[in-house]
């Protein structure tokens, strides 16, 4: 679910950058510890509305399918953002652009408690989706612009982990919070964070400098003939479209599953929630180990790419085994493999991607294989609420979800039947 960064042209001695001083030092640490939190808070932001259902679904008396349709209209207005965002950050600069999307969508989750009609609820999420859409595009652009390229890594390295953070806190915080002071003050609450955010960035990065031979407007040309023109690229994007459905149904759609399937109360939905998200963070973490260890048996690029892939792609087939568990316990387990194996097929899309696409066309090629993510998680957030309507219940959208990467690996064999490297 992670982008990666465009590095901006860097002069030659790049890669020996000379000593910095101490302060400097803190500036960075500082920095990497606000695009974090940013990224935690993106996270905790769109999945409050999830947690709540239960509440909100007996205050509202919502359907299925309109609560479906409240998940949608975040997708594709966070699709429809992307194609914008790029310009947006390279024309305001980092520190304006950052700091403005982190108001707009903290604004717009506190919006939320205002709300009373299902359409009122619709514009908070599509204001909350574009605002926040903004953000690893900054947060990757942030990095490459203020952090040396010794410590760009390991900065990038912790502020990927904050989503997966964001998803394990939220479930543990939000609903007891609600139950003692009501849905609308956590999304008060959980909005406000982001303005103290906002105050501590406008603070501690009003002395920012870029790091020597960077600026903030550098920028390449997109070619997008070529870019769409390349099966290369929609290797990519097809892979990125079958498989983040899975991500945003399960961010979207969990809470309901314990809810309805185990009968957990709106206190109890945390505990299951946090098991998931903290083996995708485990995922996340570990799953990168896999594709060199297969190189170093000596196996090609080809295969041990595609060999990675699939053992992870097996991993996924425990998921419908959640229908049939016998406690909360064990379908997160179930379900928490099923994100853990994710992580680690996501990863290997994306080095793929370093791998296939030529260097000056990956950011591109990735930002719309997000927007295929996008699209194709909107679709089964509206299949679950139509599936559940209907009295099919979840079996379908498991069913899915635990065939989707063997079918995004036989897609990316019949795309690239050989991966090869590319040629700037």
């Amino acid at each position: 679910m992670t982008l990666l960064p465009e590095s901006p042209t860097s002069p030659p001695s790049a890669l020996s950058q000379p000593a910095v001083e101490p302060g400097a030092v803190r500036a960075q640490n500082m920095l990497i510890g606000l695009i974090f939190l940013a990224t935690a808070l993106n996270y905790v932001d769109r999945q409050v509305l999830a947690l709540l259902k239960p509440m909100l679904e007996a205050e509202f008396h919502w359907t299925d399918q309109q609560f479906a349709h409240l998940g949608s209209i975040f997708q594709l207005a966070a699709a429809a953002s992307l194609l914008g965002v790029g310009w947006f950050v390279d024309r305001f600069g980092v520190r304006f652009a950052y700091g403005f999307a982190v108001a707009i969508w903290s604004l717009a989750g506190m919006a939320h408690a205002l709300a009373s009609t299902v359409q009122q609820f619709v514009i908070a999420r599509a204001v909350l989706a574009t605002a926040e859409s903004v953000n690893t595009p900054a947060a990757m652009k942030t990095a490459a612009i203020y952090l040396p390229i010794q410590r760009r890594s390991i900065g990038i390295g912790i502020i990927n982990t904050a989503p997966n953070i964001g998803a394990i806190l939220t479930p543990l915080l939000i609903p007891p919070f609600a139950i003692a002071f009501g849905w609308k003050a956590a999304f008060i609450v959980t909005g406000g964070l982001g303005l103290v955010w906002l105050i501590l960035w406008q603070w501690n990065t009003r002395k920012l400098t870029p790091i020597a031979g960077q600026t903030a407007t550098t920028r390449g040309k997109v070619e997008w003939r070529a870019i769409l023109s390349d099966r290369r690229s929609w290797t990519v994007v097809g892979a990125k479209a079958l498989t983040d459905l899975v991500w945003w149904f399960v961010l979207f759609w969990t809470p309901d599953f314990f809810a309805r399937q185990f009968g957990l109360s709106q206190g109890a939905l945390g505990w299951p929630i946090a098991i998931i998200f903290t083996l995708a963070a485990l995922g996340a973490v570990s799953s990168g180990a896999l594709f060199p260890a297969l190189l170093l048996r000596g196996l090609s690029v080809n295969a041990a790419r595609k060999g990675a892939m699939l053992a992870f792609a097996l991993i996924v087939l425990v998921m419908p085994l959640a229908m049939t568990a016998s406690s909360p316990w064990i379908a997160a387990l179930f379900i928490g493999l099923g994100l853990f194996a994710h992580q680690g097929f996501s990863t290997n899309i994306f080095g793929m991607a370093t791998e296939i696409i030529p260097t000056r066309r990956i950011a591109t090629v990735i930002a719309l294989g997000a927007i295929g993510g996008n699209l194709t998680g909107t679709g089964i957030i509206e299949f679950a609420g139509w599936s559940l309507d209907h009295g099919l219940g979840y079996a379908p959208l498991f069913v899915v979800c635990g065939s989707a990467y063997l079918v995004a690996l036989a897609f990316i064999h019949l795309m690239q039947p050989r991966l090869v490297p590319a040629e700037d």
